[in-house]
């Protein structure tokens, strides 16, 4: 097995790292029917945002 001859920089390093440290999407409590649901987004359950409803979208195949 070959090994590298020259170092890698710091720069390169943690560029490879970087997407090691990716979080969970946070979210929020649906006012209307307390299921999680990701903030500033229609709810999945129930389909209101801000006390108003909105009609499900249907998939189109």
């Amino acid at each position: 097995m070959p090994n590298p001859v020259k170092r890698h920089s710091r720069t390169r390093r943690n560029t490879r790292r970087a997407h090691d440290f990716l979080t969970t999407p946070s979210t929020s409590l649906c006012p209307q029917c307390n299921e999680p649901k990701l903030p500033h987004r229609v709810c999945p359950k129930c389909h209101t945002y801000k006390g108003r409803e909105f009609k499900a979208i249907e998939k189109v195949s």
